[in-house]
């Protein structure tokens, strides 16, 4: 999983250089809000920007990529995202390129950083779940004061250990603030012993969408010893969120000569994909695209079959939280 050292490296050959309701496909302003941030007029628009905030007496940072066109009187979806270890939010905005205008037109997109390059709930972790959940909750807090949020459309992803950190967000009170999460490649050490142990989802179903390689070399799709502990095999955890959010039935869609395997479960209320989990056999640790990035540079391998930033921002657009 301790990726993001090689992920610098190629960033600095390249040259960057760091500063459950079904809805309508989200566009801005769709829905009332009461946001404090509403009004506040940005100068800095279509570009990101770095911030810091004091969370559990720790200073936090964290960077916002706001639409060019960005309208201070409209309420505008949020995604967090999550970066892996040994890394910072830079590095995952980079890799997913989710703040391009072609995935977020019409969205606050914004990146924390973990302290210590990681996460809660591993063993290496240097802060412990309810610290790193009382940093989401602060970092809402401020996103709602600083601009104008849609709190019906809040949606978190993320990669490796951000990727389990969604997860425990989503499996706590505080995945009450969300509308959906899609964890990629994901370590979920702190949902790792059965539909109860550890998870307590805020409402079901929950809308929950994950992106796995079958040739993981880190994060094992059959799970076992991990590296910052126990990882449950990815089609049990499936199963305890399928049996969470009261799922009935499943189908597979195969594709690419059977390389890529979409499972889509239907769900309390016959909610069609509320659930969905996307496989592919072939590839390893990393983040799933068409295009050559820089966590495919790591493992290292080519670019796959699948574009996880896509599919991940047309799941969110589904939902907005009841």
């Amino acid at each position: 999983m301790h990726t993001s050292n090689l992920i610098t490296s190629a960033v600095a050959v390249v040259g960057l250089v760091a500063p459950p309701v079904l809805a309508a496909p989200t566009t801005a302003g769709t829905r009332a809000t009461t946001a404090a941030g509403c009004g506040k007029e940005r100068i800095l628009k279509g570009i990101t920007t770095y911030h810091d905030l004091t969370s559990s007496g720790r200073e936090r940072n964290y960077s916002v990529h706001i639409p060019g066109d960005y309208d201070e009187t409209k309420a505008y979806p949020v995604v967090l995202g999550f970066h892996g270890s040994d890394s910072i939010g830079f590095f995952f905005e980079a890799d997913t390129k989710l703040s391009e205008s072609r995935f977020s037109a019409n969205k606050i997109m914004v990146y924390p950083d973990g302290v210590g390059g990681a996460w809660a709930g591993a063993s290496y972790s240097e802060v412990s779940v309810d610290e790193d959940l009382q940093f989401v909750t602060d970092l809402l807090a401020e996103l709602r004061d600083e601009y104008c949020v849609d709190d019906a459309r809040i949606y978190a992803t993320g990669m490796s250990i951000g990727g389990g950190f969604v997860n425990t967000i989503a499996c706590s009170e505080v995945g009450d603030e969300f509308a959906a999460f899609a964890p990629s490649s994901g370590s979920f050490y702190t949902d790792n012993d059965g539909v109860d142990g550890g998870c307590s989802p805020a409402r079901s179903p929950l809308p929950l969408l994950e992106v796995h390689g079958g040739n993981d070399g880190s994060v094992h799709y059959d799970g076992g010893e991990g590296e910052g502990g126990v990882e449950p095999a990815i089609s049990d955890w499936l199963g305890w969120w399928a049996e969470r959010n009261g799922c009935t039935s499943s189908k597979v869609e195969d594709s690419f000569d059977g390389d890529v395997h979409h499972t889509i479960w239907t769900c309390a209320d016959d909610v069609e994909g509320v659930l969905q989990h996307w496989k592919v056999d072939d590839m390893g640790h990393c983040w799933a695209d068409t295009e050559v990035n820089f966590s495919q540079l790591s493992v290292p391998e080519l670019p796959t079959h699948i574009q996880a930033s896509q599919i991940i921002i047309d799941f969110f657009d589904q939902f907005s939280k009841p």
